[in-house]
């Protein structure tokens, strides 16, 4: 619960410090003028900076710039080197201070039930004045230092421009009616307020008249009339009240109001919020007092000394749910926090927590005090409070997830009016709330558009009505408690966990239906059933009358807390369930539930009971609380009488400073409600789980993401999101709303269609015809099973996967428009920056990111809204109601978040299930974000309706369309994509001047045709393929025409699409346009794949066509040989002409020495065809088949065993020369020759000229056959061997005279499958013999 969320060690004593609303910054300054920032989220100091002295850095960087700047004449000493004294403030300034400063006051203010605007604080924020630029601001007694952190260049106003008074403290006035806003306000040592411009840098008017002594607290608030007032308070004990609505634009303002508030001087001045009333002021002096003051009659209703003998130096005002009394916290020179406990009557005072052990403990010296010197609370998160002490910073956290006291109840049908119960002290009370701008958001107004151009829904932000009732009945305790409230909203629970203590209350009527001792409790969220564990309290001890020795009552104690003990663990482990009936009556279901001994330290309602067990070892901070149900927080502070804190209970895992990266035990177990049988295996207890309403999703959130899971069919885990530090999260269809102590995000939602879906969706159907079935036969008897089958046509459903879908926008935060440094993105500044009208219609365009689209609808600009405004402080999310996201906040107000924006409020219309509206909503979107939103729509199952949004590209909308199975639509999309509209349509007019009048135009629209088709090929194909599946066979032909068209152009389509094309084709019955398409590849020279659809087609000439003409004829050959076509000897002959021919060409020279001493070691090569003649010419020829010049003679087969073949039988062929040198080469399997002479590889192969052996596969088409070839290699010159595959017959060996004389050689013939398509050209490559 509490913990340390970040810890700075110094040497020295920090004594001002100051946090940054939204920015996770911390400023110091320690008693040696060091002034530092701090990211306390990533522990890193950002800028440091000495105040009290001249900066030497700062020094050099001001000179610098100058002369950059072409300033050469350094006129006096630069304001940098004038000396800072001591530093009296520290604080920063930025659009976000101004905003959540101006918040702060207003709705302080509204809270009075006299307030000028009954609303809910919604106001139009200051104008942005900062343009993006981050100050921090130390006010120094010499000067004050104005650093922007972004472009790190500073301003240094001296104590000279402000009447050379010493400056001690200052404060940012927001209102002004010139111009000349940003206003500073610093007080003197002469008691006068004085207030520079930081646009001119002057003095701009002075607070006069009041202070006799120097003013040392500045701070401005708004009265519940709306007026603003600056209050000053000074050493001479007096608080001042001024006008800071400058009005009247004087320069002298005189005092409206005076007060004696302390002797001894005023230490500091904090506006405190009241809920109900107006606010107050809190005020500390010297005399060692606390005062709080009305600010309606400034009054002082009450004065109390904190803490005996010791004088306060910081005060801030408090308001957190975990200690809902506790309003004020102060801080005094010792090692606590201390926090007053009902301010205006009871004013106890207590310490809210121990620092020293909270700090690691070697940074405490032995006999080292820890001393707090400052101390200021988060303004936006007041879970956070921030101390300066002697031995550096402390950041605690108090229990970052607790909640506001308060349900929503459902709201009547017919009724505008929301309610929620929520409790107030030992008071239960109704909140009822309600939008109260006419004109209606969900409804969908055009948003008429104001002068300025902005649509004025989403401008005016939502104004809300509520008003506040009691309810009769009394609650019994005013601890911290919270509310939940059952299914059926009948039913509220209320525990409070400090007791333990919990009541049923029907919503009716307020009347308790059932109550006990107990912390832990959970509703199932689909019957009004609840489980709880009930703690015994521990028995009185009983007294033992005077008499009996000392001994004997120690015993007695020691037994009655035994027993004690032992009753607290029984019931520790027993869970309960018990259900309400109609009747309003409670009646127990199971005294326990079976399952784990250890005891229960959490319950989690929802569809499914959910029970968190202590593990024997100490449980991590994060694992361990849980607070969506109850949690086992003892706070020690509420019950007992003694000084522990109330935020440090002994039992409390968060007080131990562990690691925050422990590994999360596995203790966490869902039970069914009906059978009380788990249900789950263990795993880590979530903080708290959220189920959808329907029953099909849940949610369980754990310290850095959150897991969302789907529950049907079955239990199914979706994915997780990153949002860390979830404190609560709503259900809304397939929307989850999550709040998180800085944002309010909302996750899209949807479980896809896994394939385990589709199974239990079949089994389902088979199971529902099998009941029809059996009902029929009990009915009609046999004569129902005869069915008389109709000829289907196969429409078969095409159900494509889709993947879950995760989405998260940020509906809300704490910052301001993002920043973006000035230099970036305004205009060049002349020196004094003056109203620019330029930068002004920036502004202007930046806000109101709104177009004009036909017919006077305003379109959104944007994708997703601006961030709006999170409300401060720990939130209750409501839901969606009235098309608008309601939250309640600790001061118990409501609070709408729009959700109008037509980016937001499309999704959410799809995520609910009206795909229709949301498409309507979209014409309200810009067009270039339909795409983003049809991704959206088809991510939650909603292809078909995203095709009707008028903006998406053609690419989506064809993927949309396929998967919508819209193919006509897709088909369309794609004409368009590749221009193809007109290609292939065949023309029915032969007239001759239309042929001969083919212009160049049409050839142009040709080229682009062809190249579109090759661009969406695999688009084609699969469109052809989902007509195929869906028995839309005229869209099928539509797609091949047009990919016959273009695989008739020379290298349009790659070899892969080809032959997929030539199936289809096949497969369509083409047969016509498959002819024409292989004599357009011939053609084109794609050998290859022009035999492939010959093979398609089954004619075996236009295959051997195919080959021949595109010049390969290694192939041709394989292919007559294997099938025995009379072409072959011919196409023999022609093999071999093409290769003497290309034995011409000279061979490539080697220059480098050492490849030419390795050539001169080899045999000779051939030079020229001259040599060649002496030896008879080069034969190659398939397996088997006889010479063509020699006359044909047989020789006896040789023994198997030999020692030059092996197992089969094969034939070693080698020339004398080679026979000598190298060991004879054994080729394995079907007889073939051995390459072994100067002959080119055919084509542009390198693999001959390759040193490793390559297996190389020759393929015959006809037959399909393929076989793995090996090559051996003798020398790493040698060319690689390889085989054809065996023809049918097994043939005759060659001649005898081929074997001595001419190697018979064998070429490397490339498979048909590879990917290149051989050509024209055979490079020669010389091949080693």
């Amino acid at each position: 619960m509490l913990r340390l969320r970040a810890f700075r060690h110094t040497n020295d004593k920090i004594v001002k410090i100051q946090l940054h609303p939204t920015h996770p910054w911390l400023v110091t300054a320690d008693d040696s003028d060091h002034v530092s920032v701090w990211n306390w989220e990533h522990r890193q100091v950002i800028y440091e900076l000495k105040a009290g002295g001249v900066d030497e850095r700062r020094l050099v960087g001001s000179k610098l710039e100058k002369l950059a700047e072409g300033e050469t004449d350094l006129k006096g000493k630069p304001t940098e080197a004038i000396r800072g004294g001591s530093v009296k403030q520290v604080t920063f300034y930025d659009d976000d201070v101004r905003y959540w400063q101006h918040w702060r006051n207003r709705s302080a203010a509204a809270e009075a039930p006299s307030a000028a605007n009954q609303h809910s604080p919604a106001f139009n924020s200051p104008v942005p004045s900062t343009r993006g630029r981050h100050f921090l601001v130390v006010c120094c007694e010499n000067k004050a230092i104005f650093l922007d952190l972004v472009t790190m260049r500073g301003r240094d106003v001296p104590k000279q421009e402000l009447d050379n008074r010493s400056l001690l403290c200052m404060e940012f006035l927001s209102r002004s009616a010139t111009g000349d806003s940003p206003l500073v306000a610093f007080g003197g040592s002469d008691g006068v307020i004085r207030v520079l411009s930081m646009i001119t840098w002057k003095l701009v008017r002075r607070y006069t008249g009041g202070h006799k002594g120097s003013v040392t607290c500045l701070m401005t608030f708004m009265a519940s009339s709306g007026e603003a007032f600056l209050v000053s308070g000074a050493s001479d004990g007096l608080l001042i009240l001024w006008s800071a609505d400058h009005i009247h634009d004087s320069h002298e303002l005189v005092p409206k109001l005076s007060l004696k508030a302390h002797d001894g001087g005023v230490v500091a001045v904090e506006l405190s919020r009241v809920m109900g009333s107006a606010p107050q002021l809190i005020t500390i002096g010297a005399d060692k007092t606390l005062a709080i003051w009305d600010t309606i009659s400034f009054k002082e209703l009450r004065r109390i000394k904190p803490v005996p003998k010791l004088a306060c130096h910081s005060v801030a005002s408090w308001c957190h749910p975990r200690a809902p009394n506790l309003d004020i916290l102060t801080c005094v020179k010792d090692s606590h926090i201390w926090a007053i406990e009902h301010p205006t009557y009871s004013a106890l005072t207590r310490p809210l927590c121990e620092l020293s052990s909270l700090v690691p403990p070697q940074v405490l010296a032995p006999n080292k005090k820890l001393r707090v010197y400052c101390m200021v609370a988060h303004p936006l998160q007041p879970h956070l409070v921030a101390t300066g002490t002697n031995i550096g910073v402390i950041l605690s956290e108090f229990d970052a997830r607790a909640l506001p006291a308060v349900a929503a109840l459902p709201t009547p049908p017919d009724s505008k009016e929301h309610a929620a119960v929520y409790i107030v002290e030992r008071e239960l009370k109704l909140l009822n709330f309600q939008l109260s701008n006419t004109a209606n958001p969900s409804l969908g107004s055009t948003g008429t558009i104001s002068e300025t151009g902005r649509s004025r829904t989403e401008a005016e932000q939502l104004h809300v009505k509520q008003t506040k009732k009691h309810i009769s009945t009394p609650a019994p305790h005013d601890s911290y408690s919270f509310l939940s409230i059952s299914s059926s909203g009948k039913y509220v629970a209320i525990v409070w966990p400090d007791i333990p203590s919990f009541a049923v209350y029907k919503a009716s009527d307020w009347s308790v239906v059932d109550s006990g001792t107990g912390k832990l409790f959970a509703w199932d969220t689909c019957r009004d059933r609840y489980a709880l564990v009930e703690t015994s309290l521990p028995p009185r001890i009983p007294l033992i009358k005077g008499g009996s020795s000392k001994k004997a009552k120690e015993a007695a104690a020691a037994a009655a807390q035994a027993a004690a003990a032992a009753a607290s663990a029984a019931s520790a482990a027993t869970v309960q369930v018990r259900i309400l009936l109609d009747d309003g009556t409670s009646h127990v279901l199971t005294r326990s539930i079976e399952g784990r001994s250890e005891p229960v330290i959490g319950l989690h309602g929802g569809a499914l009971l959910g029970v968190a067990y202590r593990t024997s070892r100490r449980i991590s901070p994060m694992a361990a609380t849980s607070i969506s149900t109850v949690q086992s927080m003892p706070m020690s502070g509420f019950g007992n009488s003694g000084v522990m804190s109330s935020f440090a209970a002994a039992d409390d895992p968060f007080s131990s400073n562990k690691p925050i990266a422990e590994a999360a035990p596995q203790n966490f177990q869902l039970y069914s409600w009906e059978t009380y049988q788990p249900v789950s295996g263990l795993f880590a207890q979530p903080e708290w789980t959220a189920w959808d309403q329907t029953v099909e999703y849940c949610a369980f959130a754990y310290h850095q993401y959150i897991v969302i899971s789907s529950l049907r069919p079955q239990y199914r885990y979706l994915g997780d999101v990153a949002i860390p530090f979830a404190t609560g999260g709503v259900w809304h269809r397939r929307q989850l709303f999550v709040a998180t102590p800085t944002t309010i995000e909302c996750v899209f939602v949807d479980a896809g269609v896994a394939s385990i879906d589709l199974e239990t969706k079949k089994k389902k159907e088979e199971m529902k015809a099998r009941e029809a079935q059996s009902r029929a036969f009990a009915e009609h008897g046999e004569l129902a099973l005869i069915a008389v089958d109709n000829p289907q046509v196969s429409t078969s459903e095409r159900i494509s996967l889709r993947p879950p879908m995760l989405q998260v926008v940020r509906l809300a935060s704490f910052q301001h428009a993002p920043s973006i440094p000035p230099f970036i993105t305004l205009p060049k500044q002349s020196k004094v920056d003056g109203e620019d009208t330029v930068l002004k219609e920036m502004e202007e365009r930046k806000v109101n990111e709104v177009a004009v689209a036909g017919g006077g609808v305003s379109v959104a600009v944007t994708r997703f809204p601006s961030e709006q405004k999170r409300p401060i402080g720990p939130l209750i999310v409501v839901g969606v109601r009235d098309g608008v996201l309601w939250l309640i906040d600790r001061y118990m107000c409501a609070h709408a978040l729009s959700l109008s924006h037509p980016g937001i409020r499309c999704r959410c219309l799809a995520a609910y299930g009206d795909a229709v509206s949301a498409v309507k909503w979209a014409t309200r979107l810009s067009r270039e974000h339909h795409d983003d939103l049809a991704q959206f729509m088809l991510g939650m199952g909603y292809a078909t309706e995203a095709l009707h949004l008028p903006g998406i590209s053609k690419r989506l909308e064809f993927d949309l369309a396929m998967q919508s199975n819209d193919l006509k639509r897709a088909l369309q999309c794609l004409l368009t994509m590749s221009n193809s509209r007109d290609v292939g349509q065949e023309k029915n007019a032969a007239d001759i001047t239309e042929i001969l009048s083919l212009t160049v135009v049409k050839q142009e629209n040709l080229v682009d045709a062809v190249q579109g088709i090759a661009k969406f090929a695999k688009e084609f194909l699969d469109l052809i393929d989902a007509a195929d599946a869906t028995g839309q066979s005229d869209i099928a032909r539509e797609v091949l025409k047009r990919l016959a068209a273009a695989g008739s152009v020379k290298g349009a389509l790659q070899g892969q699409v080809l032959r997929g094309l030539a199936l289809r084709l096949a497969n369509h019955g083409e047969l016509t346009r498959l002819s024409g398409l292989i004599n357009n590849l011939i053609v084109a020279g794609h050998g290859r794949e022009a035999a492939f659809s010959a093979a398609v087609l089954g004619d075996n000439a236009l295959m051997e066509k195919a080959w021949q003409d595109t010049g390969m004829l290694a192939e041709a050959v394989l292919h007559a040989h294997a099938h025995g076509r009379p072409t072959l000897k011919n196409l023999v002959q022609a093999w071999n002409k093409m290769l003497q021919k290309e034995l011409e060409h000279t061979p490539s020279v080697k220059t480098d020495a050492a490849a030419a001493f390795l050539a001169s070691l080899e045999d000779p090569k051939f030079t020229s065809l001259a040599d060649a003649a002496k030896k008879p010419p080069i034969e190659i020829l398939p397996p088997g088949m006889a010479s063509l010049s020699a006359p044909p003679i047989t020789i006896k087969k040789k023994p198997p065993a030999s020692a030059t073949s092996s197992q089969s039988p094969s034939t070693t062929a080698q020339s004398p020369s080679t026979a000598a040198q190298n060991p004879p080469t054994s080729v394995q399997s079907p007889p073939t020759a051995v390459q072994s002479s100067p002959i080119p590889a055919q084509s542009p192969s390198t693999e001959a000229q390759s040193t490793t052996p390559i297996p190389v596969q020759s393929e015959s088409t006809a037959t399909q056959s393929t076989s793995d070839s090996q090559t051996t290699n003798t020398e790493t010159d040698k060319p690689p061997m390889s085989e054809a595959p065996p023809p049918p017959p097994p043939p005759p060996l060659p001649p005898a005279d081929q074997l001595d004389g001419t190697p018979v050689a064998e070429p490397v013939s490339n498979s048909v499958s590879s990917p290149q398509a051989t050509t024209e050209a055979h490079t020669p490559s010389e091949v080693a013999s």
